[in-house]
């Protein structure tokens, strides 16, 4: 009778336990308040987004569009990171195991000698073979091992959008430095040019001079510019070839040269297209990284609230032992046992207190550092924004430079030609051209760069 009232206790107790737990771990809920509720300047209410459009339709130069693939299945970084995923895997799986009873299996043969003292002045022993297994099980009653799990997932997620980052930077990495050296063969062609076209000044400083109409001065000025222009060709070949090194290694391979097309070859999505911020939270890797990350260390909160409660095991065993191996196989050496525990923590030293405090110190710790990677995200966008309309406004001013400095050029060349000109006017004209032309190039490559960083800091890029 008493070991039936004793098991309707244990059962009352352990029902009890069940129907209480559920107000110890707390369901998540994701941050609800955005800290920002638009880009700067700009009043977005249309939810049409270019990072929702694949790679291959915003990049539209077949040959940066295979630098990215093979920059995606190549890059060392983006491979360690795949790596890190692996094993966030193989932490989640374990602590789904969680879960399930732990099984042993155990094989002894012990032999004991008793003193004489204790054997009455006779030396004797004994031997035990025991063959068996064991096996224990926690009851997750407080949700321990459920918020446990859910952290190991959320740290899961963690690297999978860790990676997702890695490739939208590594895009937008690839695809600045085609852009770039795009811009330095522009360069590179301009000046050229422009000291072949110094060479035609020359000469005709030379032809003025034997008219007597300049003196040896206006000869001696510009080749001084000629020369001037050619002594920059190294340095952009230098910076050529540092590009394609850095080229190279973004897309895994040693350094060397990189095939490439030209700069007034590529195309820009006609209308870069924001969307509105909350779409920042569903398309940018890093900022959903940021998220998970604060929902590790709510579970893991939780978790640490489970510990000031009582947790419930069960253990078994079961298996053959006998003192004899002739009896070993014998049935009736055969046993078995089971038996429940319930363990309350009492004082342990502040252990728990302790890891409750920093569980929620680093709980609110992820939460300000996703806002204020959600914030960063934010005012990357208003900053690629700003640069790409920039880019554009001084692309329309720099063609109205452009054509007069060209006027001013022709107009400097024809007068001293005839005589009512100083040689002076033409050297400065050029030098201005020159400088003009090489801006535009720079004014063009802004604006190419912009329009990429706007597409990574929206969350494009890794979107097949």
């Amino acid at each position: 009778m008493n070991k039936k009232i004793s098991q309707y206790i244990f059962l009352i107790v352990t029902g009890s336990l069940l129907f209480i737990s559920c107000k110890v771990t707390e369901p998540y809920t994701a941050p609800q308040s955005l800290p920002f509720d638009q880009y700067r300047d700009q009043q977005q209410t249309d939810s049409v987004n270019i990072a929702s459009i694949s790679r291959n339709e915003f990049f539209t130069d077949p040959l940066l569009q295979a630098y990215i693939d093979s920059g995606i299945s190549n890059n060392p970084d983006l491979q360690m990171a795949l790596m890190r995923i692996q094993q966030s895997q193989s932490y989640y799986s374990q602590s789904k195991a969680a879960f399930l009873p732990s099984l042993n299996a155990n094989a002894s043969f012990t032999e004991s000698k008793l003193s004489e003292a204790q054997g009455f002045g006779i030396r004797t022993s004994a031997t035990q073979f025991v063959l068996g297994v064991t096996s224990d099980w926690e009851a997750d009653i407080w949700g321990k091992l459920r918020s446990s799990r859910k952290a190991s997932l959320a740290s899961l997620l963690q690297t999978e959008m860790a990676s997702k980052a890695i490739q939208t930077r590594l895009v937008a990495d690839i695809a600045n430095y085609y852009y770039l050296l795009l811009a330095l063969d522009e360069q590179l062609a301009i000046t050229r040019q422009t000291v072949i076209n110094w060479d035609t000044t020359v000469q005709t400083m030379r032809a003025l001079k034997e008219a007597a109409s300049v003196t040896e001065a206006a000869v001696v000025q510009s080749e001084a510019q000629r020369y001037a222009a050619e002594v920059t060709i190294p340095d952009l070949k230098q910076s050529i070839r540092e590009t394609e090194n850095a080229l190279s290694i973004l897309l895994g391979r040693p350094p060397g040269a990189i095939e490439r097309s030209s700069l007034q070859s590529q195309k820009m999505v006609a209308a870069l297209q924001t969307g509105v911020p909350a779409q920042l939270l569903v398309n940018r890797p890093d900022v959903q990284q940021a998220e998970l990350n604060f929902r590790y260390y709510f579970e893991m909160t939780n978790v640490a609230r489970s510990f000031f409660y009582p947790s419930l095991s069960i253990n078994t065993s079961a298996g053959l032992s006998s003192l004899a191996l002739a009896d070993f196989l014998d049935p009736a050496s055969f046993a078995a046992s089971i038996g429940a525990g319930i363990l309350q923590p009492i004082f342990n030293r502040r252990l728990n207190r302790t890891r409750l405090e920093v569980a929620r110190s680093q709980q609110q710790e992820a939460l300000l550092g996703f806002r204020n990677t959600l914030l960063n995200a934010g005012r990357e966008v208003s900053d690629a924004i700003s640069l790409y309309e920039n880019a554009g406004e001084k692309i329309s001013i720099r063609t109205l430079q452009m054509d007069a400095l060209q006027k001013s050029v022709n107009f400097s060349e024809e007068l001293l030609q005839n005589g009512f000109a100083n040689y002076i006017e033409i050297i400065n004209a050029r030098q201005s051209l020159l400088l003009a032309e090489l801006g535009k190039v720079n004014d063009r490559l802004q604006q190419l760069q912009s329009g990429v960083n706007l597409y990574r800091s929206l969350g494009g890029g890794w979107k097949e």
